[in-house]
């Protein structure tokens, strides 16, 4: 699939409208419906693809936190 082609994907009225509501009071930061709920689910899956600390890295974190006087 290309990165600019579309598909549909079903919503419910109410949360539609929500998001209709939303995107008129954005000031025209987005476009359409589609457009919000395309930037709300990249962020989402941006941070779910963020990297977290290993329990030995965090560990060695805490250490020298500790070394430092912070803990």
């Amino acid at each position: 699939m290309k990165k600019d082609e579309k598909i549909a994907i079903y919503i419910s009225k109410e949360l539609y409208e929500e998001v209709k509501r939303r995107v008129e009071e954005s000031g025209g930061e987005f476009s359409s419906v589609e457009d919000y709920v395309e930037f709300v689910l990249s962020e989402i899956l941006k941070e779910e693809e963020e990297e977290f600390f290993s329990p030995e890295e965090e560990e060695k974190i805490k250490e020298r936190l500790k070394s430092l006087g912070y803990l």
